[in-house]
């Protein structure tokens, strides 16, 4: 089971999280691109740093809102919103390459990930932007979304994701920050979800039902407060389940 994070959210002089502490941590590191939070010496920085600790390196793509940290829905046009992922994409392989690297897959960014979930105009613009740049690269998303399926349907490799510490809807679907529930903080519930997602594949939404959740790799965020222990909380919960924590691929 693969663990990763969003990592490379500070912004100039501002720093956002522990990045080099939860690359001890991680096997998968979602660099932000500089649209939604990032800039170009801290994607080096933190590409250097994954590199090192043999940690995969994915593309975090998200909307052109610095301003709103990417968490405000903005209506692209589809071939807009193509091109800024593919812009996105190509400036981390740059900071990649430089470390002695690649971009190994991309994962779309809060408003824009759940938009892509159901919004097939733009779940097709985010699939664009991978084929265009290389169809081999895996999309990490939620599973039984509309971006999984058009990632499945175009040829691309699409990997199921689940939130540790994110709040779901009976449909399966992230509770919205805005509302009551969208986050867990009790780290034991966190772990034990985590567990739960990875062995399982089945979570319990806010009503109570058991959702099913089939997953790969398993997101704790990095801007929780005492993300770190929290990480390294669920590693050790993964492990003791007897599940061997990884990257997802090959």
């Amino acid at each position: 089971m693969d663990l990763n994070a969003d990592l490379g959210e500070g912004f100039g002089a501002w720093r956002l999280g522990d990045d080099e502490a939860l690359l001890d941590v991680v096997t998968s590191a979602n660099v932000a691109c500089g649209f939604h939070a990032g800039d170009p010496s801290t994607m080096h920085r933190v590409c250097r740093a994954a590199a090192a600790r043999g940690v995969a390196i994915g593309a975090q793509v998200g909307y052109r809102d610095l301003a709103g940290f990417g968490r405000r829905r903005i209506d692209y046009e589809p071939g807009e919103l193509r091109d800024d992922v593919l812009y996105q994409i190509g400036a981390l392989e740059a900071f990649c390459r430089a470390a002695g690297d690649r971009v190994r897959y991309v994962k779309p960014h809060g408003a824009l990930y759940n938009t892509a979930a159901t919004d097939p105009a733009q779940a097709g613009a985010v699939v664009a932007a991978v084929l265009a740049y290389d169809p081999r690269l895996p999309v990490l998303c939620q599973p039984g979304s509309v971006l999984f399926e058009r990632a499945v349907a175009a040829g691309l490799t699409a990997v199921g994701e689940g939130f540790a510490d994110r709040g779901y809807r009976p449909d399966g679907r992230l509770v919205p920050r805005s509302q009551p529930g969208a986050l867990v903080h009790e780290p034991a519930a966190v772990v034990e979800r985590a567990t739960r997602m990875a062995a399982g594949g089945e979570v319990v939404a806010t009503d109570g039902q058991v959702v099913a959740c089939p997953v790969r790799s398993i997101c704790v965020h990095g801007d929780t407060p005492g993300a770190v222990e929290l990480a390294r909380a669920v590693r050790a919960g993964l492990e003791a389940a007897a599940l061997r924590v990884r990257p997802f691929l090959p």
